[in-house]
């Protein structure tokens, strides 16, 4: 085999019983669990804003970056929930280039996988400790998850891994929010299929156990966008799009229908100013009908310090 085994990495179990959360911020995280859950499932009409840097990089500035966006949320506490973007985990398009801080908890030095899983349960418990915000994070490696399960209030899994059926069976045994975007080439049955997927029950094996999940609710979709076969983005935000996912939702039997927004992404071409046009826009679509003002519960905006 080609596999050079480099370091043993511990459990999860054993990761979080070296560094566990403080009583106090699991019930704060709970409390946040619980309104973010109302907005999925429509019983708050309160926009769900997931917000935050491409990729978190370094522990100081994405903690000053969260901390500014506890004023933020104090002024719009009456319209929004802020969920930080802390993603620690990138896919890359050719598998080139930095891939988060769990593969590199120093951008400057070589890959050390049990250094990072350390590095960004540390950070996301900081971000808890001194904002007060629970964090969303990208599924890229299922069998990651729980190295953080105990701290993150969202989850999303990326266009690259949404027909991954290992992705689904694990999102269905999450217990918040699991936002699945749609494929790069658009395609919203396949996206819609992945909530489907994730909303059942499932036996599988997990970190070599077979466990069994009985189906996440709160499982819903994430548009951002598409790329066509001559590599030209397609954005899937306008009144249309929107329409027409309200159409393929109403056609399944799904729980909670919901949808977020990614407004950067190929919706905006990864032209990352427009996305102030792009929220714009859906918000003037949410308030055009009443049909797309349930389905979308909120926008995800890239953003960070200059």
């Amino acid at each position: 085999m080609g596999f050079s085994f480099v370091t043993e990495i511990p459990s999860p179990d054993v990761i979080r019983e070296r560094f566990p959360l403080a009583p106090e911020l699991a019930a704060r995280k709970k409390e946040r669990d619980e309104e973010i859950k109302k907005i999925i499932t429509g019983e708050s009409d309160k926009l769900l804003v997931i917000v935050g840097p491409c990729s978190a990089d370094n522990e100081e500035a994405v903690v000053d970056y969260v901390s500014r966006l506890v004023k933020v949320q104090e002024k719009t506490k009456d319209r929004l929930v802020i969920v930080p973007r802390v993603y620690t985990n990138k896919p890359r398009t050719t598998g080139e280039g930095y891939m988060g801080m769990i593969h590199q908890p120093d951008p400057e030095k070589k890959p050390d996988m049990l250094e990072g899983i350390l590095a960004i349960r540390h950070m996301h418990m900081r971000v808890l400790q001194e904002t007060g915000f629970s964090t969303a994070d990208e599924m890229l490696y299922p069998e990651n998850l729980r190295y953080l399960s105990d701290i993150m209030s969202y989850i999303a899994v990326g266009a690259r891994s949404v027909e991954n059926q290992f992705h689904r069976l694990v999102a269905s045994g999450c217990d918040v929010p699991v936002g699945l975007k749609n494929p790069t080439s658009g395609d919203l049955t396949v996206m819609l299929n992945s909530v489907v997927a994730a909303q059942v029950p499932h036996d599988f094996i997990f970190r070599g156990w077979e466990v069994q999940c009985p189906g996440n609710p709160l499982s819903h979709t994430i548009l951002r966008g598409a790329v066509n076969k001559h590599g030209q983005t397609i954005p899937n935000y306008h009144y249309e799009d929107l329409r027409l996912l309200y159409e393929l939702y109403m056609k399944r039997n799904l729980k909670n229908p919901a949808c977020i927004v990614d407004t950067n992404h190929s919706n905006s071409g990864k032209q990352y100013m427009e996305q102030i046009r792009i929220a714009k826009e859906v918000l003037h679509s949410r308030r055009h009908s009443d049909d797309i003002k349930n389905l979308v519960k909120g926008l995800m905006i890239e953003s960070y310090i200059e």
